[in-house]
Order: C-alpha cells, then structure tokens, then sequence
C-alpha cells in the first residue's frame, strides 16, 4: 500500500470470535498445538515500544499521537510500524493527513486489497479513471489491481485510515485526471523511487492535530 511510500479471514483482523459470530467454518489456527487432544496456544510476547515505535515482533499498544509521523509536502503519515522484525508482515495501516489539494500516493494499482475509510474532512477519489468526492465515515474498498489515488479536498487538512494486503509492490499507470491534479505520473513506472522522484524525502516529526 504506497503512501507517501494472502487472503485474511476475518478474525485475523478483529478476532477469531467474530468468523464465528458470522457463520464462518471453524479452521485450524497456525498458532494452534495439538497434544493429547488438548490446545496448547503459543504465547505472543508484548513488543517493546521506543518513541511509540515497536522494537520488535509482538503486540502492543500506541495512542497515534505518540506514534513516529513522517512529513514532506505531501503532508504527515503515521504507519505504527517498526522496522525488520517490527515491520507488518501482512497487513501495511496507517493514518494520512491530507493538505487541501495533496494526494496521500501516486495514482496506481497493485496486487493486494486496500481499504481507505475517511475518518475527517473531504476528499476526492479518483478510481478506474471516474472521480467519486468523499466526505467523513466514506469507506473505499479496493480489490486488487484496482488503480486509484485519494486526495484533500478540504479546506483543513483531511484525515484517512489506509490499509492494504502485503502481496507485492505497486505500479504506476498514467491517467489523465491524476496528472491533471498533481496525483499521477506522466509516463507509467514501475518503482515508487520513480513514482516519487518529484517529491521530498520524508523527515520524522511531532504529531500534526488529530
């Protein structure tokens, strides 16, 4: 999922409970023993947090305005990760602060789903070249290889929740209307460092108003 950069069941994201509130078949769970005909669970350590950034595997708690925010002009992301061992293996979340104007990636496509939610303000999606304007509690679903790119459209800074399936990088086709807003490459590449030559390397900083 480019931000100013295997399918999951429904409670690898909310819990095992919630497939099964919803009808879903019981499976066997990778982190499941089998002994004796007993269950036997593996214990997930809590993962060591250093300036709100995970040191580690593991699970943890963050408030986001404790949480590392990266800058340039295209505005503030916030991706809760860590590095190495304490990157997301499988699902990439983050929140975006969009200024008036600025997309929160280039126009592209890539293998996995992606969902956007706009949690404030207004933007504007351009998706399969069609522009749709969002407003607050909006909720994007992109399956994969769906081409889109959501800018602001407020007259204050916007603020989405992304997530997206880590199945393989992006690419970058043209499309008219992003060029046209500032949201798309002239001539279609395949890297994010070509995608975002244009733009400023990020720089860590505080927190922008939430």
């Amino acid at each position: 999922m480019p931000s100013f950069a295997s399918p999951l069941r429904v409670e690898k994201v909310v819990g095992k409970c919630a497939g099964v509130l919803f009808g879903e078949t019981e499976r066997a769970d990778p982190l499941l023993d089998l002994h004796g005909g007993e269950h036997t669970y593996a214990m997930v350590p809590e993962a060591k947090l250093d300036g709100g950034i995970p040191q580690g595997e593991g699970w943890f708690v963050v408030n986001a305005r404790d949480s590392r925010w990266l800058h340039n002009e295209l505005g503030a992301y916030c991706p809760f990760e860590g590095k190495d061992d304490a990157a997301f293996e499988q699902l990439g979340i983050n929140l975006n602060v969009l200024p008036p104007g600025m997309p929160m990636a280039m126009y592209h496509e890539e293998p996995g789903q992606e969902g956007f939610l706009v949690l404030r303000g207004e933007c504007l999606l351009i998706v399969e070249g069609q522009e749709r304007p969002l407003k607050a509690w909006d909720f994007v679903h992109c399956p994969p290889r769906t081409k889109h790119v959501i800018l602001g459209a407020s007259e204050s800074p916007a603020l989405v929740l992304a997530v997206g399936a880590r199945k393989g990088g992006a690419s970058y086709p043209v499309d008219e209307t992003a060029v046209r807003l500032g949201a798309g490459v002239d001539k279609e590449v395949a890297s994010p460092k070509e995608a975002y030559a244009r733009f400023s390397p990020v720089e860590e900083g505080p927190a922008p108003e939430l």
